[in-house]
């Protein structure tokens, strides 16, 4: 089968959502159908690649997003649409792309809408608190335009269980445990950023409000403040980049700014080699970042506010509020020993591997399960969840940057 998948929202640094695409679209590939994204860039492109074809057109950035780009030309959109004659469409933007659910229906093609953020989350960060009738508004809307949507996590599915969507299921994403794993601890990197006795911890993420990354400043203030020498590397880049630095002078805190990390080597030894990694977005639908940190043997330290204490389990701690917990939650996981807080990081890692998640996606989509390279694997949809069972750039020692990929939607 021809599965087109469509993203909008997408930068060229863009960390989460491009590594569920790339490993979904290449296990689809495994898994004999024929995978092609289109997404926006500078330009127009069209290659093949292990994920499939990959269609760029050139497109806009949104202003005062820090680089994020849309799709806005339906026009242009459709005729593609039409061109490519889809069997499946998949959808990852609930916004400006939900129309084409109602064009994969006057088609007669299955459609599948993938909701990477919660509408509830993002209303409760603006002013006057959570307008759940607007999201349970939209919700129902994007519910009636497609024929399946799946959600990674029951904290995301929840808005959509609340109206009743009776097309729902969740498929959590993967990691990919073979790239990210404990062996990738790097003595000598760590000695770049921290000395012996302090504590190394490691925000990746963008940089962007609604990711809260202030907290991790806060949480580093709070330990100094209690004699902690504890410093902090931040990968990632975004809009909130430069008020971050200018906070971390001010305080004379210990922060290092890497910006996008595009070496998959060095930031697999980047997350391997911290003590604690913190994830502080209230509106994390899954946390591909956090999952990742966990697969390298360090524990994370969540929002409670966010999908993450649901991935994380027993290999992290969640923190409310703005800062201070976040300092307490991170003693908590230091003063545990090293082997056993690595181990029991990994194992909830070990949970995710991307073939369970290629799986359920195509479970979704009512296509084989089996194919070159893929288990064969049972799903059932209990409450709505599938249970699958089946068998560089060098880090700098003069202080500057280094220009680098992780961080992002």
């Amino acid at each position: 089968m021809r599965i087109v998948r469509l993203a909008n929202f997408i930068t060229e640094s863009s960390g989460g959502l491009r590594t569920a695409l790339r490993q979904l679209g290449t296990g689809y590939a495994a898994a004999g159908h024929e995978p092609v994204l289109v997404m926006p860039g500078r330009r127009d492109t069209d290659e093949l690649t292990e994920q499939g074809r990959v269609i760029t057109l050139a497109s806009p950035a949104v202003p005062w997003m820090g680089g994020y780009r849309v799709i806005v030309d339906r026009v242009r959109l459709a005729r593609l649409l039409r061109e490519l004659r889809p069997d499946r469409l998949e959808i990852s933007d609930r916004t400006t792309l939900r129309w084409t659910g109602a064009w994969a229906r006057r088609h007669g093609v299955r459609s599948m809408m993938v909701s990477h953020e919660s509408l509830d989350g993002l209303l409760r960060l603006l002013p006057g608190g959570q307008l759940r009738r607007v999201a349970d508004r939209l919700n129902l809307r994007t519910v009636a335009l497609h024929d399946q949507i799946v959600c990674t996590t029951s904290w995301a599915a929840a808005e959509f269980r609340r109206i009743g969507a009776g097309n729902l299921r969740q498929v959590p994403l993967g990691v990919d445990l073979d790239h990210f794993h404990p062996d990738r601890y790097d003595p000598l990197l760590r000695a770049v950023y921290a000395e012996p006795d302090e504590l190394l911890l490691l925000h990746c993420g963008r940089l962007s409000p609604e990711k809260r990354p202030e907290r991790s400043l806060a949480a580093l203030a709070g330990l100094r403040a209690r004699g902690v020498p504890a410093v902090l590397v931040v990968v990632g880049d975004g809009p909130r980049r430069e008020r971050l630095r200018a906070t971390a002078a001010r305080d004379g805190l210990p922060v290092r700014f890497l910006r996008y990390v595009a070496d998959r080597d060095l930031l697999a030894r980047l997350l391997g080699t911290a003590d604690v990694v913190l994830a502080p977005g209230p509106v994390e639908t899954f946390g591909l970042a956090a999952l990742e940190a966990l697969a390298s043997g360090t524990p994370v330290v969540a929002s409670a506010e966010s999908a993450l204490p649901e991935v994380v389990g027993p290999a992290g701690l969640a923190a409310p509020g703005d800062g201070p917990a976040y300092a307490d939650a991170v003693l908590e996981l230091a003063g545990r020993p090293a082997p056993e807080r690595r181990a029991a990081a990994r194992r909830q890692a070990e949970r995710f591997p991307w073939s369970a998640a290629v799986a359920g996606f195509l479970a979704a989509h009512d296509l084989p399960l089996s194919g070159a390279g893929l288990p064969v694997v049972h799903a059932s949809q209990g409450g709505d969840a599938f249970r699958l069972t089946g068998d560089d750039v060098p880090p700098t020692t003069d202080g500057s940057e280094v220009s680098t990929t992780s961080g992002g939607r």
